[in-house]
């Protein structure tokens, strides 16, 4: 199914197309690229509105995901009923505090992608709240970089790796 990327910013330079490319390699190691996903790139000014609005957190932020399928359970790929049901959801991309994080020996288009399969674990039902779980969905998101790091060439780090963050 597709793969919706749509950037509703300004403040940074962006090509979809190398981020498209590597969101696709996710989608297939992860096995669901039979599921329609939506990307938006936003500025810190949308990204704080809708962290606001959703998480009444008055910052901006790196990634907001808003999963289709809820309650699932940590890596559980969703069983859909019917056609229009192959949606995974949507993550919200802070591109602009995303830029802004970056240290300058890091590639911004790399961590876009680690930030993007981070949003994506989050729509597949992982998440962070307790340390158990947050080994769970580090080592999801290792997983599945490695293997984006095989085929691309790329050294690629899990966004939480040493952190617990639980939010």
């Amino acid at each position: 199914m597709s793969l919706v990327l749509r950037n509703l910013q300004r403040a940074i330079p962006l090509r979809r197309v190398p981020l498209r490319k590597k969101i696709e390699i996710v989608r297939n190691i992860l096995g669901v690229q039979k599921f329609d996903l939506g990307i938006i790139c936003v500025d810190n000014k949308n990204i704080q509105h809708i962290n606001r609005i959703y998480r009444e957190k008055n910052i901006p932020t790196d990634v907001l995901s808003f999963p289709f399928h809820e309650n699932l359970k940590a890596g559980e790929i969703p069983q859909p009923d019917f056609p229009d049901d192959y949606n995974l959801g949507d993550i919200f991309l802070g591109v602009e505090y995303i830029f802004q994080q970056c240290k300058e020996n890091e590639d911004y288009y790399d961590i876009l992608t680690v930030t993007a399969t981070h949003g994506l674990c989050h729509l597949l039902g992982f998440t962070h709240s307790t340390e158990a779980e947050w080994q769970k969905m580090y080592q999801k998101e290792k997983q599945v970089l490695e293997e984006l790091s095989r085929r691309t060439g790329t050294r690629l780090q899990p966004l939480s790796r040493g952190l617990f963050w639980p939010w």
